[in-house]
């Protein structure tokens, strides 16, 4: 019997593994990706394809490198804790390299529509035009991949004793505690750990809500930048004239350009009537599967804005959404589906301010969580604190890396209980050899 076909659309980090979970479930996928490399966003260009969303020069990302990595390839010892654009897209080269991906990509074809095929309700089949140097194609495959991506709380990337601060505070433990206390009680707590290093009140960044009812700003700079006078806090912009900023407390800026930090609106034009967009929300069971679909063939990736790194959620989407696409894991009756959608609606609407931005909005943990419980794959800790103690503390107390979701069942990595055990390490790793190559230097300078 031959493989499934399956159409990746993009070859960012979400299609990337996307593409690699096709590969490990033995589907035969096709990417398309409409400019002439990988990387997406991450792929920084002075002039980028028109349409196409780019980082500026100096990005460097706000999840470490342990909490971002794919669960079955941990990024090298010697890059640093937060990396630079550069050495993400370093990375991602080395994970097409690694698992031979690149061959599967078809570079500068553009995805015109998907389209159900006229068969749809048997065989659930999907017909994708794509164009490339004015030609255009079609074809069928069995299923589709879409990889896509007020005052405020600041949040810096450096915990106690100088380790990532996700690394730090992102473990079940913590979330254990996090959810047997009251959401008011978690937000104190963190709202007063995060005034010691600055007051927010002080530097006119204090927000009306609470630290958890928005996504975090990650900003080492800000308040060194607010007290050094090279930025300067306004209240909300009331209008704008030809040439200047008039603010809600009457004073008045002259300004050169202005940058509107407006966020993203999502469509998806190509898709016909398959999917709605209403008001930046669309109806996905577990922010992947539209739920009203005669056939689980058509999943969303990456279309998600997590507490956390978003490679491992993407990852973790396309482990689960391969098999579904197999028929090795079935999705609940439409009616389980919408009443899960209609809740998880509540739940973000109830703890978050009213925004098209928070749509889409995640608590890493509980999510990674949840999906690993429909693959198989949630660690069992019971059963490792029977069998394996020292891994189980780990688990347990240590970070979430994503190598906790390669202990057992689909998927399962020989190599994942050894990248627990020395993740702290990998992190000391390059703080050492940072201070060595400093003395170094400092030692040879003239």
């Amino acid at each position: 019997m031959a493989a499934q076909t399956v159409a990746i659309i993009g070859a960012g980090a979400s299609g990337l593994c996307a593409l690699k979970c096709c590969l490990d479930e033995g589907l035969a996928p096709t990417c398309f990706e409409r400019s002439g490399d990988i990387g997406g966003l991450w792929r920084f260009e002075e002039q980028p394809e028109e349409g196409r969303a780019s980082i500026y020069r100096s990005v460097i990302i706000n999840t470490s490198k342990e909490m971002m990595c794919f669960s079955d390839f941990p990024i090298p010892d010697d890059f640093p804790n937060y990396m630079h654009h550069s050495k993400i897209m370093e990375y991602f080269r080395m994970y097409a390299r690694r698992f031979d991906l690149l061959r599967h990509i078809r570079f500068r074809t553009s995805v015109r529509r998907v389209a159900k095929s006229p068969d749809f309700a048997s065989t659930g089949r999907w017909e994708v035009e794509t164009e490339s140097e004015g030609r255009q194609e079609s074809a069928v495959f069995d299923a589709v991949f879409l990889s896509t991506k007020r005052g405020t709380w600041v949040m810096h990337r450096v915990a106690e004793g100088g380790y990532p601060f996700d690394f730090s505070y992102l473990s079940r433990f913590t979330q254990l505690l996090q959810s047997l206390l009251p959401l008011s009680v978690s937000n104190f707590v963190l709202e007063r750990k995060l005034n010691t290093r600055f007051d927010h009140a002080l530097y006119g960044l204090k927000p009306k809500h609470r630290i958890f009812n928005q996504h975090l700003t990650i900003n080492d700079d800000l308040p060194n930048r607010i007290i050094s006078g090279r930025v300067q806090v306004k209240p909300n912009i009331k209008q704008f004239t030809e040439t200047s900023a008039i603010f809600e407390d009457g004073t008045k800026e002259d300004v050169d350009a202005v940058v509107f930090a407006t966020g993203y609106s999502f469509s998806f034009p190509f898709l016909e009537d398959s999917v709605k967009v209403v008001e930046n929300q669309v109806p996905l069971y577990k922010f992947m599967f539209p739920a009203e679909l005669e056939k689980p063939t058509l999943a969303f990736i990456g279309y998600i804005q997590p507490l956390g790194a978003i490679m491992p959620i993407s990852e973790m989407q396309s482990r689960w959404a391969t098999r579904v696409f197999k028929g090795l894991h079935k999705l609940p009756p439409i009616s389980t589906m919408l009443a899960d959608i209609a809740q998880t609606k509540e739940k973000i609407a109830k703890r978050y301010v009213a925004s098209r931005r928070h749509t889409i909005q995640v608590d890493y943990i509980p999510y990674m969580d949840e999906l690993a419980c429909q693959l198989g794959v949630k660690p069992n800790l019971p059963l490792l604190f029977l069998t394996d103690p020292k891994l189980a503390l780990e688990v347990l107390l240590g970070p979430c890396t994503p190598y906790q979701y390669r202990l057992h069942g689909p998927g399962a990595w020989q190599g994942a209980r050894a990248a627990i055990l020395t993740q702290q390490q990998r992190v000391v790793f390059f703080s050492l050899g940072l201070i060595v190559a400093t003395l170094i230097y400092v030692s040879l300078s003239p």
